[in-house]
């Protein structure tokens, strides 16, 4: 039996099952790669918010992603919440040092709107993660943050692609899944562009969706895929995934990730 792909998420834990390092090693398995994780803070999480954050020393996140590269290596990297400045620059000084694609998801704030990141934090984002991005993959709350460029129509969406790519990273995923009407997306590394579209599903069991895309993207970058190529199949297994969400809890449920299994 052959070795799979084996790719690397940097990312907080979710004690409710629906994202953060949960969502991405659901995703890494349903996608046919061996997922490994960097734990960078642990949340008590439900599907009605997170009720606390505990971000872990900079040294346990260095000793975790040493020990998983040295002896294993990895063919693609995802991150996702790193909490604090000191975490962000210490996980873009690791990344600076692999020679395989990284996904960055800057994560900022929860689906419930609660802080993940803080704002202390910005500046390292945006001078320090962003420059070693394969792809980065901001929703519309996040392009404002990082870029104060508010995107209000899909005609805003190549400004706001372009506010992220004067940050470093070789491709920007603008989400557009806040706009009205379909779930539209733009790809682009400045020269081309590829935009997806999806149709809206009438489902508000949506937790996860922005871990879930960039562990999905990793994933066919860890299998050979071009950009193009990997953004548009994790898109495809993403809003499946929003189609078959379902409820837990009092709150918001999470995407199905193993939708692909059950229709089978």
């Amino acid at each position: 039996m052959g070795i799979p792909p084996r790719v690397l998420t940097v990312a907080g834990s979710d004690s409710g099952g629906g994202a953060g390092i949960q969502a991405d090693l659901k995703t890494m398995l349903a996608l046919g790669v061996h997922g490994m994780s960097v734990l960078t803070a642990v949340t008590a999480q439900n599907s009605r918010g997170v009720q606390g954050a505990w971000e872990l020393p900079a040294e346990a996140v260095r000793a975790q992603f040493r020990s998983v590269v040295d002896d294993i290596g990895v063919q693609a990297v995802k991150t996702g919440m790193l909490a604090s400045a000191e975490l962000v620059e210490t996980v873009a000084g690791l990344l600076a040092g692999v020679d395989a694609p990284v996904v960055v998801d800057p994560v900022g704030v929860s689906k419930h709107g609660d802080a993940l990141l803080a704002a202390s934090a910005l500046d390292a984002v945006r001078t320090k993660l962003l420059p070693t991005a394969t792809v980065a993959t901001p929703n519309l709350d996040e392009v404002a943050w990082l870029t104060g460029v508010r995107v209000r129509t899909e005609s805003d969406l190549r400004r706001a692609a372009d506010a992220v790519l004067s940050h470093g990273p070789r491709w920007a995923l603008i989400k557009g899944g806040h706009l009205a009407g379909d779930a539209v997306d733009l790809l682009t590394d400045g020269t081309e562009e590829h935009w997806l579209r999806a149709v809206r599903h009438d489902n508000r069991h949506t937790h996860g969706t922005g871990c879930t895309l960039a562990s999905a993207i990793a994933a066919r970058l860890a299998q050979g895929r071009s950009v193009p190529e990997a953004v548009a199949d994790a898109k495809d297994y993403v809003t499946g995934a929003i189609a078959a969400g379902f409820p837990l809890g009092g709150g918001i449920g999470p995407v199905d990730h193993g939708w692909r299994f059950r229709n089978h």
